[in-house]
């Protein structure tokens, strides 16, 4: 280490980590003491480096974690296949979503070419067609449907 590195190095103990941090002084203890948090123990006290310490923070940032859709998405496809029809309607309508981006909006289908589009994804297309009308992401005519144009998530 040169001296401009070490003279860079700012140092805070447990308790400045807590006031930092706005937590209780034990729990930052226990976190360095499992190294949940990167730290250094000397004497009877722990010393955390800054620079550690905001990339310990940028770690648990919620803007690195997916959204509740590519949380479904992943647990619900698997190399490109629905693996399950989700319960949980929440679920349900962020894979059915993700089904109506493979059609085109205003542009009819029938039947056999809904069903050929949604067996590339799961056998059950029945159900599937089902839940697209239940949810008005489609609309059934005389055997012929179409992707609606006014549907507008819930969850956005």
């Amino acid at each position: 280490m040169t001296k401009d590195t070490v003279a860079d190095m700012t140092f805070l103990t447990s308790a400045e980590v807590a006031e930092k941090l706005q937590l209780n002084q034990q729990v930052v203890v226990r976190k360095l003491q499992t190294g949940e948090i990167p730290g250094y123990k000397i004497g009877k006290d722990w010393r955390v480096a800054s620079h550690q310490l905001l990339a310990w923070l940028e770690t648990r940032s919620n803007q690195n974690r997916p959204s509740p859709r590519t949380k479904t998405e992943r647990a619900f496809f698997k190399d490109g296949r629905l693996i399950d029809i989700p319960a949980q309607r929440k679920k349900r309508t962020f894979v059915l979503e993700r089904l109506l981006e493979e059609f085109e909006p205003g542009r009819v289908y029938s039947e056999s070419e809904v069903n050929t589009i949604l067996r590339r994804f799961h056998s059950d297309v029945c159900t599937l067609r089902r839940e697209f009308i239940m949810e008005k992401m489609m609309v059934r005519s005389r055997g012929k449907y179409t992707r609606t144009t006014s549907y507008r998530s819930p969850h956005c």
